[in-house]
């Protein structure tokens, strides 16, 4: 039973799968687009407003080093995802890296915490840009009635239209295909880009010297199991957090790491690249590397504009225009949340619909939803059916209190794929690797230990949460997943490790 838990997949037959007719995608994309998802899926809200949160609670003017540090944990992490998406150029992205590398059960649980995390982020983020568009509607007086906007109204019922809409219309824009996916992308990309620079070129005119100083505000002691601090680091780490200082920017890099969560996604895309040995290294690399210079030109201009002990937490960039008496920007800024939030939730959607349609093919989740459209060469039923049950729930549930769960489910793939660098590299050294990780194993290792360090700092509860949907997962895999696989199948000749 051990041996067929940790069955792996080869990445001959993987490849070998996706050239089945019936369950081929359309390969479509260069490494334009996926340098523009990746940098669709990275800019939303955040941008926007965690610069203030992290400035004013944990590192001062110093949070565009935050920035750095957390891009620096982000590309650890991407130089693992780039070997892996050139090698095994397969949808899925670290779903399908562990069945090739760490076997099927581990397969399987990074499977489902993507089904999660990518779910869940989706709907998330879909309310974020609902509450986004109706700001921008009351300031022209269009007012949506309570019931329809996710607040309560007559009778105790309110569900969010417009959330629920911009999930349907995204899931037929998905299922029509992933060229126009990347040509709408594209222009909403360029649209919110533009947004991002106005304001960091206008702020820049804006800034005061003396707002710098300090650079590195003292160093304060945190009160234990505060904030991100949680009990769980404090116990397992044996020290506690600090606010400013130096430490307090490695404890910013925790909370912005959050506004880099989805480069990852871009690797779901890689069996519908044109050459994905060369292009997705591209797409994910630079697609980090130009939305961590706009992080920190937009945290270098916002703590220039305000005093950061000054800055507000809910909306730091359009409340710091707005004291400096240019008004104006804080809708513009609004308006490029709403546009950012576009692209952010499809792409999160579209990465979950091919990890779905990946596990889907290896029998580990009903075989129907394997099957391409025989026109658009979409997975259109996983992406209907997730559609649906992603609109609804986005319609009725704020999801507040779960959000976190899409930043330990992605820390936790982090981890993973770093380490399953290193088990493939010893266990197939003779695969052509277009690109290959550097100073493998040091960097795969260090990468890991960055991605649970960010985990440790999340609060005990989100820890609770996420262990009790993978002992779900693993009920569905022993019930379901485990009998109904591929490697179980005459089909698909099973493997074992190299």
């Amino acid at each position: 039973m051990a041996n067929s838990l940790f069955r792996t997949k080869n990445v001959e037959q993987s490849v070998r799968d996706t050239g089945e007719p019936e369950h081929q995608l359309k390969k479509s994309l260069s490494a334009l687009d996926l340098t523009v998802f990746g940098v669709g899926v990275i800019i939303g809200t955040g941008i926007f407003v965690l610069t203030g949160t992290v400035a004013k609670n944990n590192a001062g003017p110093a949070t565009a080093l935050s920035f750095v540090v957390a891009g620096i944990v982000c590309a650890l992490a991407g130089l693992c995802y780039a070997e892996f998406a050139s090698t095994v150029p397969v949808a899925g992205s670290a779903y399908t890296f562990s069945y090739a590398s760490l076997g099927e059960l581990p397969a399987w649980l990074i499977g489902w915490d993507l089904i999660l995390e990518l779910a869940l982020g989706t709907a998330v983020v879909a309310v974020g840009w609902s509450g986004y568009i109706r700001s921008l509607m009351d300031d022209i007086g269009w007012v949506l009635p309570d019931a329809l906007s996710g607040r309560e109204g007559v009778g105790g019922f309110g569900f969010d239209i417009l959330a629920a809409a911009l999930i349907v219309v995204l899931t037929a824009i998905l299922v029509l295909g992933m060229k126009l996916s990347a040509r709408i992308t594209t222009v909403v990309v360029a649209i919110k880009v533009t947004v991002v620079l106005i304001v960091i070129i206008a702020g820049a005119f804006l800034i005061t010297g003396s707002n710098y100083s300090p650079f590195i505000p003292k160093q304060q002691a945190v009160e234990a199991g505060t904030g991100l601090n949680s009990p769980l680091i404090q116990v397992l780490a044996g020290w506690a957090p600090s606010n400013f200082g130096v430490l307090g920017i490695f404890t910013g890099a925790s909370v912005v790491f959050f506004a880099f969560i989805g480069f990852d996604v871009v690797a779901t895309a890689a069996e519908e690249t044109k050459n994905p040995q060369r292009d997705m290294p591209r797409g994910i690399l630079t697609s980090l590397f130009i939305c961590t210079l706009l992080y920190v030109a937009v945290s270098i201009v916002v703590t220039g504009m305000q005093n950061y002990r000054e800055l507000s937490i809910d909306a730091p960039l359009a409340d710091a225009f707005k004291a400096t008496g240019h008004p104006f920007y804080a809708g513009v800024i609004s308006f490029g949340a709403a546009i950012g939030l576009t692209t952010v939730c499809m792409i999160l959607f579209l990465g979950q619909t091919r990890v779905f349609f990946a596990m889907s093919r290896d029998g580990l989740l009903p075989r129907f939803f394997s099957h391409v459209h025989p026109r658009f060469k979409t997975p259109h039923r996983p992406t209907i059916m997730l559609g649906a049950i992603i609109a609804i729930v986005a319609g009725f549930t704020s999801l507040s209190e779960l959000a976190e769960l899409v930043n330990i489910g992605t820390l936790f793939a982090f981890v993973v794929v770093s380490l399953s660098i290193i088990v493939l590299r010893r266990t197939r050294p003779d695969l052509h690797r277009a690109f290959r990780t550097p100073w493998v194993p040091v960097l795969p290792v260090v990468a890991a230990l960055a991605s649970l360090w960010l985990m440790l700092n999340l609060p005990t509860e989100t820890w609770l949460r996420f262990f009790g949907w993978m002992v779900i997962g693993i009920a569905v895999y022993f019930f379901y997943g485990r009998r109904h696989s591929r490697m179980n199948q005459n089909e698909a000749p099973s493997s074992s490790r190299a």
